[in-house]
């Protein structure tokens, strides 16, 4: 994080006080936000995924607590990182959020070079929204039952077996490569732009297996025309109590789970990001933002601004660690 010089932080204390008031104190009124400036919510990834849809209704609920308008930006590419880069140089005054998932921010800055942002000296944490379990699927035309088939498979034919993702550097790249190397097995990884088009060649037969998001794989799943090998939570799913953790499947140290999560641009004054944390954690509890979390598969957290902090940290360690010891390279 760049050093700031102490006029210029006693300034930025001073406004954001002026601007927002205290923030605890139960007999304190809420302070009122700045009026005047539309906030934007950069969605780093095309319309109609998880991380936008959620981040919608999220936002629709935090302009009605500030007062303010909320406007949805998408800025898709390059996993994630264009949409990321664009909020790291925003200015730092609460009216620029980036509502992202761990891709840009713990995984993709490890395999593409030069990236124009730093992923956590260029933010501020705000708060996390949730976490997806994934699915490890094939399709019911494939002849496994179970991932120790697959795996038996993929020694006897080394490189021949392929698997899905949504794009070099994302969560379900990453699990492949994962297994690949807790496994001891090779697969060939084809990336799609996109999860949709991943999960569609898997349906079809054109790749042999992926790591899915639970709510986009289980209507195929329950549909029969995917076959569930394991879940990557921690604990077997309700909806598929059948489907074996990769622990209980023989693959320990497994329990891999995507998360989004809000930041703002490195510097936004403590007060304005306690106050957005504030807000959007109360929108998380809002029963129809649950409803929604339900449907997508998303399990609701909320926490405070350092633990999202300290979960970024720790899960771009590891990937920095997986792609550093297996020669990972950006497709």
């Amino acid at each position: 994080m760049n050093t700031i010089r102490p006029t210029r932080r006693a300034l930025l204390a001073a406004g954001s006080a002026a601007l927002l008031g205290p923030l605890c104190g139960p007999a304190r009124a809420q302070p009122e936000w700045p009026a005047g400036k539309p906030i934007t919510w950069v969605v780093p990834y095309p319309p109609g995924g998880s991380t936008d849809v959620l981040g919608r209704q999220l936002a629709l609920h935090l302009g009605k607590t500030l007062g303010s308008t909320v406007i949805v930006d998408n800025r898709a590419g390059a996993t994630g990182t264009i949409g990321a880069a664009f909020v790291a140089k925003a200015a730092p005054d609460g009216h620029t959020l980036l509502g992202t998932s761990i891709g840009p921010q713990a995984i993709a800055p490890h395999l593409i070079g030069k990236l124009p942002y730093d992923p956590i000296a260029g933010f501020e944490p705000v708060i996390t929204i949730g976490t997806i379990p994934h699915l490890l699927v094939v399709g019911a035309s494939q002849p496994w039952q179970s991932l120790a088939d697959l795996l038996a498979a993929a020694r006897a034919q080394p490189g021949q077996l392929a698997f899905a993702s949504g794009g070099s550097g994302t969560i379900l790249h990453m699990q492949g490569e994962l297994l690949q190397r807790q496994a001891g097995v090779r697969f060939i990884h084809i990336p799609y732009k996109g999860d949709t088009p991943a999960l569609q060649d898997t349906l079809a037969g054109q790749v042999q297996c992926m790591f899915a998001p639970v709510a986009a794989a289980l209507p195929h799943v329950q549909a029969g025309k995917l076959r569930a090998l394991a879940v990557t939570s921690a604990a077997r799913l309700k909806a598929l109590p059948a489907v074996p953790t990769m622990a209980e499947a023989g693959i320990a140290d497994f329990v891999v789970e995507q998360w989004q999560a809000v930041f703002a641009p490195a510097r936004t004054p403590a007060a304005i990001v306690q106050r957005l944390n504030q807000d959007i954690g109360l929108a998380l509890k809002d029963p129809s933002v649950l409803a929604l979390a339900e449907r997508l598969g998303v399990t609701l957290a909320g926490g405070t601004p350092r633990q999202l902090g300290e979960l970024q940290k720790s899960d771009s360690a590891k990937w920095a660690r997986l792609i550093r010891e297996a020669g990972i390279k950006a497709d």
